[in-house]
């Protein structure tokens, strides 16, 4: 069996902190065995790995969240990357064409599909390896799983059982987030909470592709991936599934997709800066800004801070987040690379155009941007801590504390931390953007070759 984590979406509702670069699956907000923070996928990655299933292991994501997962859980997961956004049937339909050519797994393959972060017991992957044996034996199109419901929730989908079996039911429909009163009469009915994990053989949808004339050869799939249209998997293939069962699971499952459901699993009340007072009742604090937050005398709200923007709500109107900044077009104010993280500290447009963007940059230890150049912009970089090795037009310096490096529009350039490395780096130009990057060079050893005549030297 091989395993699908879908990476996708910017997680809104738990905005300030997601974005469009770093989504609700990479906030280290989460308590881990040894007391570190950690994200959900970092969660996940080692559930995974300790029920020995993360060597099956591949990820569909998008393009801006590769550095992210790189960064996270390590460079070695093979990941299937989308050129745009286009939902979850492009996606898996993307991913399947890789299995099939490019890693050439077997027609007769269980695929299983499945989120990239759950909040879960161990138990729910070992009951996961299941559903290969449950699609075999039912000999159905697609086999899910279902979670016993805990509650009447309207925030869920249920799978509504039409024929008990031994290990499975058969499914008659779906109903997707009822009222609670509804909720209550599809429990009565042994109806199961759709978890978005699903399974099929690989032929299923590779058939499927052949049938609806698209491509099964990835790279062929690539160059066609713009014009498919954005839809769902469930509107394009399980609406259409003549036979689906389901494998219920009745252990601990929980999606943590917005700040209410997220808190209830942080075991501190505050991260960052700032105090919540004895009078503030069930109420928490996420602040990523080094200003200090007070929240005195208030109940059952979430505070949380970011380069982004401040939010405060109460926690049962949370998920309403997404829509009300749905206008919001500013672009990220903080990324995390796999070189590192970057911050913005200011932004201001002149009359005549011109824009300044000012970055705080952090390069961890032994990483390094990649050698490139821009067209539009001027930079003005300020080493404020550490020390690195700066590769410009034809030489490699020595850069430290103190030092003031000016790179004009076209001058090639990149950095390697020597030691952890920040600085200040002040953009000047028109239209500036991060799509102004020309990258020529992305591995150090290959930017040292390149100057390999070229003796390091200290600026002074």
């Amino acid at each position: 069996m091989k395993l699908v984590l879908l990476s996708g979406g910017s997680g809104k509702r738990l905005w300030p902190l997601s974005n469009d670069t770093r989504s609700k699956q990479f906030l280290r907000v989460l308590d881990s065995e040894n007391g570190i923070k950690q994200s959900m996928v970092q969660r996940v990655w080692g559930q995974l790995d300790s029920v020995g299933l993360s060597d099956n292991v591949v990820i569909a994501t998008s393009k801006i969240q590769k550095d992210m997962i790189y960064s996270q859980i390590g460079e070695d997961v093979p990941l299937v990357i989308e050129p745009e956004r286009r939902d979850t049937f492009p996606a898996i339909a993307l991913t399947s064409s890789f299995l099939y050519s490019i890693q050439g797994v077997s027609l007769d393959e269980t695929i299983a599909i499945l989120p990239v972060d759950p909040y879960v017991d161990n138990d729910f992957f070992e009951r996961l390896k299941d559903i290969d044996l449950v699609l075999n034996d039912s000999e159905a199109d697609l086999a899910l799983m279902g979670v016993k419901p805990t509650y009447p929730s309207s925030k869920y989908g249920y799978i509504v059982p039409k024929e008990n079996k031994e290990n499975y039911v058969t499914v008659s429909h779906f109903t997707e987030k009822p009222s609670e009163e509804k909720a209550i009469s599809l429990i009565e009915m042994d109806a199961l909470w759709n978890c978005g994990v699903f399974a099929f053989k690989l032929n299923y949808l590779i058939n499927l592709l052949l049938e609806k004339g698209l491509p099964i050869q990835f790279e062929d799939f690539l160059k066609q991936y713009s014009t498919l249209p954005k839809i769902s998997f469930d509107y394009e293939v399980v609406e259409k599934a003549k036979k689906i069962v389901a494998l219920p699971y009745k252990g601990y499952w929980k999606d943590l997709g917005t700040w209410n459901t997220l808190t209830e699993e942080m075991e501190t009340t505050q991260i960052g800066k700032g105090i919540i007072s004895d009078k503030s009742l069930n109420t928490h604090l996420v602040n990523e800004l080094d200003i200090p937050v007070t929240i005195h005398g208030v109940k059952n709200v979430v505070v949380a801070a970011s380069p982004d923007g401040i939010l405060v709500t109460d926690k049962a109107l949370s998920p309403e987040i997404k829509d009300l900044i749905s206008q919001f077009d500013q672009p990220p104010m903080y990324e995390e690379r796999l070189w590192g993280w970057s911050r913005v500290l200011d932004y201001a447009k002149y009359g005549n155009e011109k824009e300044m963007v000012t970055k705080r940059i952090h390069i961890t230890q032994g990483k390094n941007s990649s050698y490139h150049f821009h067209n539009l912009r001027d930079e003005v970089w300020t080493i404020v801590q550490g020390e690195g090795e700066l590769a410009l037009d034809d030489s490699l310096t020595r850069v430290k504390t103190g030092d003031i490096i000016h790179l004009p529009v076209g001058k090639k350039h990149g950095i390697r931390a020597i030691t952890d490395l920040e600085f200040i780096e002040v953009q000047t130009g028109i239209g500036i953007s991060d799509k102004d990057f020309v990258r020529l060079l992305f591995d150090w050893k290959d930017v040292e070759a390149q100057f390999k005549d070229s003796r390091p030297k200290i600026i002074s």
